[in-house]
């Protein structure tokens, strides 16, 4: 196996844009590359009073432009409830529209954990529910395709692009929902895994997958549980079942315990499937280990540690605390692009983080890497620290999308006017940074 790491001393310069969006908080998954050239995204917002911003950058001009709020596309402007906060998924195109879903973005703190709100601020109704939605890239039009039942939001999120069918998981019950395009009919499956992420530490609490995948060819769709275990579902057979040979609970992820709070235990991270080798790639976050999963055959092989090699190096997890979703295949169909952590040293010694914390965050500071690994020659490459113009650190990086000219655009936080935003940031192409 071919093994290539650049020096530490290399680095890669990140350039910020301010999309308008003075309240946009921290996005997950939520920006993705389509076929007209242009990198749409989504900001979220964490405030009652207003919903999660879409917006689109042009490559060719370099400029940004609103396109909707989520909550007036969902037909809820005047509806006086908890808006669309967020999309936690990325966009799926098919036949000239991107399908995405949306998601609630303000949270109500119980027992000292973030919470779908059960007593709304003074004025505002209730959240109503994600949606799934289309938008058409030539008319602009939005289509409002339905909405997830029990008053909760989508979480995860895949298509089957060639059947037409949408696949997710509600937060926080974890419901796993099945859309049909052709039939417009929505199914809700059930719950996954104990109560998910409202159940109570200890007990019934499970944290969710944030990444599902369709095999293209045969249709089924994939997710895997706190447990370690992997379920699939077919249209056809109308029935989600577990796989009987095959589980995450691999020596090499950790060990874990499902029903504590503060990790994805033993859930992939991120995961998609390549059309040509037939199999899906996947990457456990607090490991970080790139595996390989082959679900007609049931198997899983572990390919390689894709941390940054400073990771490698310390032997230690990464500071976020679910690992991370910046984790795609390039243009090429050959080379993954994973935007992940690398620790941070003061005079020799590794800056630490908190131990141990209940929720989804970052433990501790720590720098930005962009990993690329070429699946053909088995080619790992740490192309260095990534830092804004002024030396500054992206932070709470968890999305990623890849432009067709090689560069990396991703949502990071940096200060705004003296405020700490998270919007677009772009990394030149690291194959042609010399």
């Amino acid at each position: 196996m071919a093994f290539e790491a650049l020096t530490d001393t290399t680095t890669l310069t990140a350039k910020r844009y301010y999309s308008g969006f003075e309240r946009a908080h921290d996005t997950y998954n939520a920006i993705s590359a389509a076929s007209d050239g242009k990198i749409y995204y989504v900001l979220s917002s964490d405030n009652h009073e207003i919903g999660g911003q879409m917006f689109a950058f042009d490559p060719d001009t370099d400029q940004v432009s609103f396109i909707a709020d989520l909550t007036e596309v969902c037909g809820e402007k005047d509806l006086n409830a908890i808006p669309q906060g967020k999309s936690h998924v990325r966009f799926y195109e098919r036949n000239g529209k991107l399908y995405f879903s949306t998601h609630v973005g303000f949270y109500q703190l119980i027992d000292g954990m973030d919470r779908l709100p059960e007593t709304p601020p003074a004025g505002y109704g209730l959240y109503p529910g994600g949606h799934f939605l289309s938008y058409d890239l030539k008319t602009g039009e939005f289509e409002d395709l339905a909405i997830v039942p029990t008053g909760e939001g989508m979480v995860s999120m895949t298509m089957d692009r060639e059947r037409g069918h949408l696949y997710g998981i509600t937060w926080p019950h974890g419901n796993f929902i099945h859309f049909d395009l052709d039939q417009n009919r929505l199914k809700n499956l059930g719950p996954i895994s104990g109560d998910g992420e409202a159940g109570t530490p200890g007990d019934d609490f499970r944290s969710l997958c944030r990444s599902l995948f369709v095999d293209a060819e045969l249709g089924d769709v994939y997710f895997s549980v706190a447990e370690g275990d992997i379920f699939t579902y077919n249209p056809e057979v109308g029935a989600v079942r577990k796989l009987q040979n095959v589980d995450l609970r691999l020596d090499y992820f950790g060990k874990y315990d499902p029903t504590r709070p503060g990790s994805m235990s033993y859930n992939w991270r991120k995961i998609f499937w390549h059309p040509e080798e037939k199999v899906a790639y996947g990457v456990h976050g607090n490991s970080g280990y790139l595996f390989r999963f082959d679900p007609r055959k049931e198997q899983i092989e572990i390919v390689e540690r894709i941390t940054s090699t400073p990771s490698k190096r310390s032997g230690m997890f990464d500071q976020f605390s679910y690992g991370y979703l910046g984790f795609q295949l390039g243009p090429d169909q050959e080379t993954i692009y994973y935007l992940t952590g690398g620790p941070i040293y003061v005079d020799g010694k590794r800056l630490k983080g908190e131990s141990q914390i209940a929720k989804g965050a970052a433990k501790g500071l720590e720098n930005l890497h962009l990993i690329t690994f070429h699946i053909p020659s088995q080619t790992y490459i740490d192309h260095g620290p990534v830092f804004y113009e002024d030396g500054e650190r992206p932070t709470y990086v968890n999305s990623i999308a890849v432009g067709a000219n090689g560069d990396v655009y991703t949502l990071a936080r940096f200060e705004h006017n003296g405020k700490t935003i998270q919007d677009l940031v772009k990394i030149p192409n690291p194959f042609t940074k010399n």
